[in-house]
């Protein structure tokens, strides 16, 4: 994984008010820190940061951050979005060295169909979204990928089934549930509540049968229609 190359500028005010301004000049708010450097407040173009970050590394991207004629390898490490419109409005970057391992998140993508549990009715329920890995940052997955097609009715996938690459080391526990293969709430009551109107349809049909049978009839010929109506 290549490093992205992100031009930051120094000597930004600090405070909510400037900050907005900033956001409003198409600029986002950063501080860089990390080691024995003094952390800087940073300011850097919104457009390239959404470029620097939207490569295949995703957030986990590998940084070379220019600033006043030098140059910092660096990660983001605190990613901090507007509530309603999602934009990057604050983001810390931490100085990071390529060639050691770091903890980091990674999202979870699932593959292939579950077609076992589609062709009961049920759902594939999603547990977790991501999981803790530690890696050198040029090995860091974009996801990891779980497949789900052997995934049953009332089974579990668990992090030991994800898909880890080489040079990837599972921080989160390999026990922790991935996936299940669910009944949708609603479904079993109502295929009983179903059953249950078929009999009551039933019983109403026999003694529908024995008024029709007259008053000659005895309580035996009743028992038997009704016995009849039941096994048919």
């Amino acid at each position: 994984m290549s490093e992205m190359l992100l031009n930051a500028t120094t000597g930004r005010e600090r405070g909510s008010r400037a900050s907005r301004r900033l956001l409003r000049e198409g600029k986002v708010p950063a501080v860089l820190y990390g080691g024995d450097l003094a952390p800087l407040a940073l300011a850097v173009e919104a457009r390239d940061l959404r470029h620097a970050m939207g490569g295949d590394a995703g957030l986990n991207a590998l940084l070379s951050i220019k600033v006043d004629g030098s140059t910092y390898t660096a990660m983001a490490r605190g990613v901090q979005r507007h509530p309603v419109k999602g934009t990057v409005i604050h983001v810390d970057f931490h100085l990071t060295d390529p060639d050691k391992p770091v903890v980091v998140d990674v999202p979870i993508a699932l593959s292939g169909h579950a077609a076992k549990v589609h062709m009961a009715g049920g759902i594939v329920d999603q547990q977790i979204f991501s999981a803790q890995v530690r890696a050198r940052p040029a090995a860091i997955p974009r996801s990891l990928v779980l497949d789900i097609e052997d995934l049953n009715m009332g089974s579990a996938l668990r992090l030991s089934d994800v898909e880890v690459p080489e040079g990837v080391e599972l921080v989160t526990d390999s026990e922790t549930t991935v996936v299940v293969g669910l009944i949708p709430r609603g479904v079993k009551g109502g295929a009983e509540e179903e059953e249950g109107a078929k009999g009551a349809a039933g019983e109403g049909a026999a003694e529908g049968e024995a008024a029709q049978a007259g008053p000659g009839s005895t309580a035996g010929d009743g028992d038997g229609a009704a016995e009849a109506s039941d096994a048919g």
